[in-house]
């Protein structure tokens, strides 16, 4: 692909794709050294946290990030004005959850969160201090920069959390994590994006800006609302433990998932927002995002699905195993989210905000049946929700985005087909180890890896994908640079 999409996305995932594959390698064994430390129950103090936390980061926000991302030629005044609502947002919405403390921890019946809630819900207003920042370097296409600030934070707030967890600490641990993560990330945005707000700031540049980026943060409430309401219900309805198997296995599921859609869509937004005139080019950049993030993808959850009895049994010790077949079908989920999440990209490059809006309302409408159905009967019926949510999310995001594309269903799915193959007969291998050794072991767990990884690349050679050859190429372009 020539377009200018590609010599970008070359240039920029040189280090954006390094620092997730590095951080979500990082995040995998700080959890797995902390969970070791841990009992299913502590798991449910954060889950609640952050789910709260989640709605606060969307609205402090509020979308006006990524609307001076998408903007042309955005003023001092522009950035100024949002940092300040940012901030005082933040403030306000901290004080808020504050309030509300006591009233949750006696709704969840767990006192515990009286004194965890306002050290980690301080992780609000540190994340509200780094946000525009984060945006000019995304302007800049300073992916190398943004890339060595986030694994810097990331590394620092693990090993402190590994620290705790073994000095005894329990729940504390992942409450400081998450604090230290957000405080780190701040301070070396500061000191590294070179922006400090100055000039005047006015209610006139949030206004011009704020018909697409409320519609925006509109959008990213609902999604961060239905994200969540499987925890908070979980939560109430049953046992503690049962939230942590829950929480465990959607944890581990997003960690690649996670880090392939962030670097991908870092990446790919405000470049596809600078070719958005040129349909070819578009439709062209479109098609090829979604090869690449389905053959990166799909290995890694059907491998992750087919291998998870020993990665529970090995790594992290019997008191998880339950959570064992909840994960196997959450990475089902895992196959349709990233390819959603790229065609949303489309969305907010091309679509109007009213658009994305009302998509958002058609996608969880559906969801909130699903979830209806599923929350009394069991957390079984609930992952399985959650894969048919996130299956008609593709399909809906795909069937707008595609006619805005200019590229049409049979070209997109001839492109994922081959990988769809290669997926499903690298899946049967592995799981061919398991018949072959019956007991959970290390050997089984590095046969099955080193299994999945020879067959898969293997037939992708044998069949020369076109995803293969594209990344391989990608990687031919930066060696040659």
């Amino acid at each position: 692909m020539k377009s200018r999409l590609k010599a970008q996305v070359a240039a920029s995932a040189e280090w954006t794709m390094g620092e997730k594959v590095a951080t979500a390698l990082l995040q995998f064994i700080v959890r797995i050294l902390v969970l070791r430390m841990l009992m299913p129950d502590d798991l449910k103090v954060v889950a609640i946290l952050l789910a709260l936390s989640s709605f606060a980061l969307v609205v402090v926000d509020s979308g006006f990030s990524q609307m001076l991302v998408r903007k042309a030629d955005p003023r001092d005044e522009d950035f100024k004005s949002v940092f300040l609502f940012n901030i005082l947002s933040s403030v306000i919405i901290y004080g808020l959850l504050l309030v509300l403390t006591p009233w949750l921890a006696d709704y969840y019946a767990m006192p515990i969160l009286r004194t965890t809630a306002p050290l980690f819900f301080l992780m609000i207003p540190l994340n509200a201090l780094g946000v525009i920042q984060h945006t000019i370097l995304t302007r800049r296409f300073d992916f190398a920069r943004i890339s060595k600030l986030i694994f810097t934070a990331q590394l620092i707030s693990g090993l402190s959390a590994v620290a705790l967890a073994y000095a005894g600490f329990g729940v504390w641990a992942l409450v400081w994590q998450q604090v230290l993560l957000m405080a780190v990330r701040s301070v070396l945005l500061w000191w590294w994006s070179g922006w400090s707000p100055t000039g005047k700031a006015s209610v006139g540049a949030l206004r011009e800006m704020a018909p697409y980026s409320m519609s925006l943060m509109a959008s990213d409430l609902v999604t961060a609302l239905y994200n969540k309401v499987p925890q908070l219900a979980l939560g109430k309805l049953y046992l503690d433990a049962t939230l942590g198997y829950y929480d465990q296995a959607i944890k581990l599921k997003d960690l690649p998932v996670q880090s392939a859609m962030q670097s991908v869509q870092f990446v790919t937004f405000p470049a596809m927002a600078k070719i958005a005139h040129d349909e070819v080019k578009f439709a062209e950049s479109f098609r090829q995002v979604l090869l690449v993030v389905a053959y990166v993808i799909f290995p890694v959850m059907l491998g992750m699905a087919a291998v998870a009895q020993d990665l529970f049994a090995v790594l992290l010790g019997e008191q998880w195993m339950p959570t064992v077949p909840l994960f196997e079908v959450v990475c089902l989920a895992g196959l349709f989210t990233p390819l959603a999440m790229m065609a949303y990209n489309v969305l907010k490059v091309k679509a109007e905000g009213g658009v994305i809006i009302r998509l958002e309302l058609l996608k969880k409408g559906f969801m909130t049946l699903a979830l209806i159905y599923a929350i009394p009967r069991s957390v079984e019926s609930v992952v399985w929700a959650l894969v048919a949510s996130a299956a008609f999310d593709w399909v809906v995001n795909m069937a707008v985005a595609l006619p805005l594309a200019r590229l049409s269903w049979g070209r997109a799915l001839r492109a994922l087909l081959p990988v769809v193959v290669v997926s499903a007969v690298m899946y049967g291998s592995v799981l061919a180890i398991s018949w072959w050794l019956v007991e959970p072991s290390w050997m089984r767990f590095g046969l099955q890896i080193a299994c999945g990884v020879f067959v898969y690349l293997g037939l992708s050679a044998l069949f020369r994908l076109e995803a293969l050859r594209e990344i391989v190429s990608l990687v031919k372009l930066q060696l040659k640079k």
